[in-house]
């Protein structure tokens, strides 16, 4: 693996770097990227994804922020690697305007708004990301579990999301306090994805989990009056973790 000694690890970049070689090649195999694609890979560090994928595809593309680390990668990959010198959270992904995948070791502290900006592409085909493990199970959760809430809806009702590999914190440099994952996230075609204008989900699902205690019909009665409940035939004693994201699609649709 590639390791610069001489980097040190800043913790205002989130940087844990992951070291331990099983892992990565099962996430190339997870990946399975073919020559003819283009791979974006968000926060490449010292190279130790970058480095497989790159003897996997044609086209190769990285946004980094550290000037130290794109320094790095100019130095180690300059002939072989498109270095985007960028915010990954202010990148324009429609810049490839093409379809693209998305991989990436994605830092703790920026993870969720960095998902939903590059959710937001129309060009991804999947995104593959490592997260923190409590993050992942959040995405992938299921109705009446406690890891269900407002990252889970307003990520599957768009995406497929599956957890491919649990990553334990000793195979990262330094090691972080938490466990890992990788996710992938595939978007729904045209027959699976819901229609909905997402400002107003974003809104019902917020409410309603900001107050996740009380039943659907207390925690949004200033957005849903009792007989849209009735008209939709939602048990109104049910609290936020027990709706479907169907239902909150309809109620969404009906506000």
């Amino acid at each position: 693996m590639f390791l610069n000694s001489s980097h040190t690890p800043r913790k205002r970049f989130g940087q844990n770097f992951l070291r331990d070689e099983y892992v990565i090649s099962k996430i190339v195999e997870i990946v399975d990227p073919t020559c003819k694609e283009t791979i974006v890979e968000i926060g490449p560090g010292l190279g130790s994804l970058t480095k497989p994928l790159l003897q996997c595809v044609d086209e190769l593309h990285v946004v980094e922020l550290d000037r130290d680390i794109v320094q790095f990668l100019k130095e180690n990959f300059a002939n072989c690697l498109v270095i985007h010198e960028s915010d990954a959270l202010k990148f324009d992904f429609l810049f490839f305007n093409r379809l693209i995948r998305v991989v990436g070791n994605l830092p703790y502290n920026i993870s969720t708004p960095l998902l939903f900006h590059v959710a937001k592409y129309s060009n991804v085909k999947d995104m593959h990301f490592m997260l923190q493990k409590e993050v992942v199970d959040r995405i992938c959760a299921l109705p009446d579990s406690k890891d269900y809430g407002k990252l889970t809806i307003m990520l599957q009702y768009k995406f497929k999301c599956h957890k491919m590999l649990d990553v334990g914190r000793e195979c990262f440099y330094p090691t972080p306090k938490v466990n890992s994952a990788i996710v992938r996230l595939v978007p729904k075609n045209s027959g699976e994805s819901y229609v909905v204008e997402e400002r107003k989900l974003s809104l019902i699902v917020t409410q309603a989990f900001n107050q996740r205690r009380k039943t659907i019909q207390n925690s949004l009665k200033t957005l849903v009056s009792p007989d849209i409940f009735e008209k939709l035939e939602i048990d109104v004693k049910k609290r936020a973790e027990n709706l479907t994201i169907s239902e909150y699609i309809n109620l969404a649709n009906i506000i």
